[in-house]
């Protein structure tokens, strides 16, 4: 799809005036599991622009704040905060107070990284060996159930120091996400497997207080994309890092 110059520059317009008006918009608090390129501390991501713009256009302000993926569930469930930045399809099923925003925020790629570049990512090889999962990462909890050797952690840093230390053989993350965590603390030897686990469309979720924001913001995010404000974001915060990983 090919995006007109004006229709981009006037995706960024609005994105620049909505820092304008957003403190005088209510706001809604939500659990973020990412971290760069997607969300960063000084709110500098590629979901951090996406998600922070679609809040704006359907009059709320978004703040992020970071809690373990299981707690954040939870928290987001019981009304705690306000709903969750990313996850799968399907949760509301086993999360019934929450509601998912039904367009999709961002594709993850669910990708093993191991010290074993040549290492095979079938589900079976990998059930067979020591493994690591983020804690509350319900594609890898389901996926790896009843596996014998699953060692979960609270977070990236913490399975990825789990890998270095050889305590386990592969690291189940993200694509971006590991190779912005690997970029970001200089960690040599550790190599992305290819292909990819899976590939699985994220979402939003609110907690069911807010049911009416949701089509609001579903369509802020068609429009967004429509725009070309999207694919302009995503190329610049999250595929520079393909750039970087192939010298």
């Amino acid at each position: 799809m090919k995006f007109t110059l004006p229709r981009v520059l006037a995706g960024v317009l609005m994105l620049l005036a909505g820092s304008i008006c957003r403190a005088d918009l209510p706001m809604l608090i939500l659990n973020n599991t990412n971290e760069s390129p997607f969300t960063t501390t000084n709110s500098q991501g590629f979901l951090d622009a996406v998600a922070g713009e679609a809040f704006r256009r359907a009059g709320v302000k978004l703040r992020l704040v970071k809690l373990p993926a299981e707690r954040g569930l939870i928290n987001a469930n019981a009304g705690t905060e306000d709903g969750d930045l990313t996850r799968i399809a399907g949760l509301e099923a086993h999360y019934p107070n929450l509601i998912r925003v039904p367009e999709k925020l961002i594709e993850y790629e669910f990708l093993a990284f191991s010290k074993n570049p040549t290492l095979a990512t079938s589900l079976d090889v990998l059930r067979a060996r020591p493994v690591g999962i983020i804690r509350g990462w319900k594609i890898y909890e389901k996926m790896l159930a009843g596996a014998p050797a699953v060692v979960s952690s609270d977070d990236s840093a913490q399975m990825f120091r789990q890998l270095q230390l050889d305590r386990i053989d592969v690291a189940l993350y993200e694509r971006w996400l590991g190779l912005s965590l690997l970029r970001k603390q200089d960690i040599q030897g550790i190599y992305p497997l290819e292909p990819a686990i899976a590939k699985r469309d994220m979402y939003i979720y609110l907690h069911k207080r807010h049911a009416a924001l949701v089509p609001k913001i579903a369509e802020a995010l068609r429009a967004i994309k429509a725009e070309g404000l999207y694919a302009k974001l995503y190329k610049e915060k999250v595929l520079s890092l393909a750039v970087t990983a192939s010298k």
